[in-house]
C-alpha cells in the first residue's frame, strides 16, 4: 500500500498510509494531511489512487505544488517521487511498484539534543555535519548508500574506521561518529 512521508528540513514529522481513493493536503484541519504552515493553502492539494496509480493534483494554491522541483497541476506520482508543498517535502512510497533500485534508508541520532530523532535519506545525496569541523555525504545510488568525507580536520568514523575522501558503502545498523554526534544508518 502507497504512503506519503512528511518531513520539514530533513526531519520526518509523520508517516500516512494511503487507504483512501483521495486523500486532501491542506492547512485547514479537515484535511487528510494537515500542514500547519501559512505557505499552505487552506485546501492545498489532493492526492488521488486510481488503481495502484497515484495522482497529485493542486487545488489552484497560492504557492503552487512541486514534484522533484518541477510545479505541476496534475502528475501521477511514482516510487520515490518528493511533493513540495510550502517548506515541507513529502515522499511517495509504492514499494509495489518500484523497481529493485528502491532502497529507502535513514539516519537515526542516537546522542546530543536530537537523539531520538529520524532523518530520511530522501535526496540523491545529503551533507551532514559542521562545515570546518567534519562534513561528510551520503550519495544514495542504484545499489544504497554510500559515506565520504568531504571536508574538515576531522574524518568521519565508520564503526570505529575513519572515512576518507573514498566513498565507503553503508549497511544497515552502521554507526556513524561525526563532529561529535552519534548516528546510525538504518535500512527501511
Amino acid at each position: 500500500m502507497p504512503k506519503m512521508i512528511i518531513s520539514l528540513d530533513g526531519v520526518v514529522l509523520k508517516e500516512v498510509q494511503l487507504t483512501k481513493d483521495r486523500t486532501s493536503l491542506g492547512r485547514r484541519p479537515y484535511n487528510d494531511i494537515v500542514i500547519d504552515n501559512m505557505a499552505v493553502s487552506g485546501e492545498h492539494a489532493v492526492l488521488q489512487m486510481s488503481g495502484n496509480e497515484g495522482y497529485i493534483e493542486d487545488l489552484n494554491s497560492t504557492n503552487g505544488t512541486y514534484v522533484n522541483g518541477k510545479t505541476v497541476k496534475k502528475q501521477q506520482l511514482h516510487h520515490d517521487d518528493i511533493v513540495e508543498i510550502g517548506k515541507y517535502k513529502i515522499q511517495y512510497v509504492d514499494e509495489a511498484n518500484a523497481g529493485a533500485s528502491a532502497v529507502s534508508g535513514a539516519i537515526r541520532v542516537m546522542s546530543g539534543a536530537a537523539a531520538g530523532r529520524e532523518m530520511a535519506l530522501v535526496k540523491a545525496v545529503t551533507t551532514l555535519g559542521k562545515p570546518g569541523v567534519a562534513v561528510a555525504t551520503i550519495t544514495k545510488g542504484p545499489r544504497g548508500f554510500v559515506i565520504a568525507h568531504v571536508d574538515g580536520a576531522s574524518q568521519p568514523m565508520l564503526n570505529g574506521v575513519a572515512v576518507g575522501i573514498e566513498a565507503v558503502a553503508l549497511r544497515d545498523g552502521d554507526r556513524i561518529e561525526l563532529a561529535g554526534a552519534q548516528m546510525q544508518f538504518v535500512v527501511h
